[in-house]
């Protein structure tokens, strides 16, 4: 059963937490994240990014970078823009996005749990990100960024949340530049803290929603100070990664769509008649393709919209990972037709969040003469029952929004 324990976070003061909120490192590029960090010394992403704030010739994986990161981490906590809680508490975490709520509860999951499978993985990791993130926790001493965690709740939990909600202030409340709302509350009562903890030990399983790759540098770096300190009791820090762990329902998932910028060598016509044997195609003209329901991608290619609806013996006799929708795409067109035989590794095909509008698509397809596809999104449902058997997604299936917020809660190690 899972342990969840409350943990002294350190944060930020009310007055300074909107500013220090910061999209998590991995959805901003170099550029983007000098640009934020420029306009703003107090974002996050001076310690999530740190080489913004060094030579722009700087190797993104230079000891320097990481040093960096445990400076302005250690000087913000100096300047008491952040500031450590003196006791352990749980926090809830409400994010809002186009009306629509969902609220989590933020604490510190078990690295023995996601060793012996009660978290859940669902996607492979790279090791060059693994590596740079063990750096970085290491370094820094915390875990700087939540990983996003889903389960059933109880009925007593959802509950609990709802009540403190309405009773208590919440500590931040604002709204971020993207238009996307947050609020925290502290629940720093002992009697809710023991109900919170005992609840979550009948929770038998908690999936990974995102964040793979710093979960599982969190989890590498719990078992390197392991190994440091021999005589450990469990009850340490490092023994724990900085989790959010929300309602599996009350989650969106949007698609996770795949440019190619390039036809593998064939004409548009060609191109087109080779996807006919596994597609029933459609011509959509004068507007961009979303598709509403599984087994349907939108595809774009030479100034024109397709409808793609896979033939039902294409999938139906297929597991439930090769169902999804990425893997019919990835076993029937990217690998056979483009020639992408590895999409974590292939420098010709790019992943395009659910986020960003369709003609956005288009325009990067119509750079390089490509061809784009827009993805129906993967079902958190599909998403825990391939965890549960152990199996894993192709990369990049998954796209959730709202991003969690990095900066509200770190994790001291030490």
């Amino acid at each position: 059963m899972a342990v969840f324990q409350a943990f002294r976070a350190l944060r930020p003061t009310p007055e300074m937490a909107q500013k220090v909120a910061a999209l998590p490192y991995d959805v901003v590029n170099r550029e983007e994240a000098r640009a934020i960090g420029d306009a703003n010394p107090c974002s996050f992403l001076h310690v999530d990014r740190a080489e913004m704030d060094l030579s722009p010739k700087t190797d993104l994986y230079d000891a320097k970078v990481y040093e960096k990161a445990r400076e302005n981490l250690q000087k913000m906590e100096a300047d008491r823009i952040l500031v450590q809680d003196e006791n352990p508490c749980y926090y809830i975490y409400e994010l809002t996005r186009k009306g629509k709520t969902q609220t989590g509860i933020v604490g510190c999951s078990s690295i023995d749990d996601y060793m012996n499978g009660i978290v859940k993985k669902h996607e492979l990791t790279r090791e060059d990100k693994e590596q740079d993130r063990i750096r970085h926790v290491d370094v820094c001493d915390a875990n700087t960024g939540p990983i996003y965690l889903a389960c059933r709740y109880t009925d007593t939990l959802l509950a609990l949340l709802e009540a403190w909600k309405q009773s208590h202030p919440a500590v931040y409340d604002f709204v971020a530049e993207d238009g996307i709302g947050h609020r925290v509350w502290v629940i720093d009562e002992e009697e809710k803290i023991e109900c919170i903890h005992q609840e979550f030990e009948g929770i038998s399983s908690i999936y990974i929603a995102d964040g793979h790759h710093r979960a599982a540098s969190a989890v590498k770096v719990g078992f390197k100070r392991r190994q440091e300190h021999p005589d450990y009791t469990g009850r340490e820090e490092f023994n724990y990664f900085l989790s959010v762990v929300f309602p599996y329902d009350q989650l969106t998932i949007l698609p996770y769509n795949r440019v190619v910028r390039d036809l593998n060598g064939l004409n548009e016509k060609a191109f087109i008649g080779s996807l006919k044997s596994n597609f029933e195609l459609m011509l959509m003209p004068g507007f961009p393709c979303k598709p509403v329901e599984k087994h349907c991608i939108g595809m774009y290619v030479g100034g024109e919209w397709y409808h793609l609806k896979a033939w039902t013996d294409v999938y139906e006799k297929e597991d439930i990972v090769g169902q999804l929708d990425v893997s019919v795409l990835q076993k029937k067109v990217l690998a056979p037709v483009l020639g992408i035989e590895d999409p974590r590794t292939d420098q010709r095909i790019c992943f395009v969040g659910g986020s960003h509008k369709l003609s956005e698509l288009a325009k990067i397809a119509d750079e390089t003469g490509g061809v784009a596809f827009a993805m129906y999104p993967t079902s958190m449902e599909d998403l825990m029952t391939i965890a549960d058997e152990g199996k894993l997604m192709p990369p990049k299936s998954t796209w959730f929004e709202p991003k969690l917020r990095s900066g509200l809660f770190i994790h001291k190690l030490s």
